[in-house]
């Protein structure tokens, strides 16, 4: 049975809206899109590639997929460590409105998302890795598919955009395993799944 990580970037305020460009996601009217780049040091760089020298397969959601596919593929130096694997290894994709997919090794999961990730994870051995996708993370999240997150907080608060972590989310508890701090002041914290909170009363 596979293990589920995402790795994700977000705000001070919780929004992972378009870290990567201005033009990547304006839906909703985003303007701050690029976010994430004047961040990116070597102490970043040295965890994303920690990051992808674990996967066994990729799952990403559609807008994500696109924004992907439109890069990767065209980034062929064999000792890139995020490119090859993206580019070798099998990818899946969450659409019900997407019906094909032209970058090598991609199949599209059509059905109900909740049901082909579980299916996925249980015919996968080893580490199924999603990077942003949040959408797609907030429907599995709410079905605690989601063993493990790899949470990057970048120093920036936007105060609008999409968030990973909205009302409604379902209560989650989470074993924190792992913290570390880029140069330019990133804090990397990884969380495992544990289950539902335990409450208490300091009364």
């Amino acid at each position: 049975m596979g293990n589920l990580s995402l790795t994700q970037f977000l705000t001070l305020d919780g929004v992972y809206q378009a870290p990567g460009g201005p033009d990547e996601d304006r839906s909703g009217g985003f303007e701050h899109g690029g976010w994430s780049v004047p961040y990116g040091d070597e102490d970043f760089g040295r965890f994303i590639d920690e990051v992808f020298q674990r996967p066994a397969a990729f799952l990403l959601g559609r807008r994500t997929y696109e924004i992907f596919a439109g890069f990767w593929p065209k980034q062929t130096d064999p000792a890139d460590p995020v490119a090859s694997k993206l580019n070798a290894l099998p990818k899946y994709v969450a659409s019900t409105t997407l019906t094909s997919a032209d970058w090598s090794g991609t199949t599209v999961l059509g059905g109900d998302p909740v049901q082909e990730v579980a299916a996925l994870k249980d015919r996968t051995d080893g580490e199924v890795q999603m990077h942003g996708s949040g959408g797609l993370a907030r429907t599995l999240l709410a079905h605690d598919l989601i063993d493990t997150l790899h949470l990057l907080v970048f120093p920036v608060v936007l105060g609008t955009g999409r968030r990973l972590f909205t009302d409604g989310t379902r209560p989650t508890a989470f074993r924190h395993t792992e913290a570390r701090t880029t140069g330019s002041g990133i804090a990397i914290h990884t969380y495992d799944l544990a289950g539902r909170p335990e409450y208490g009363s300091y009364a």
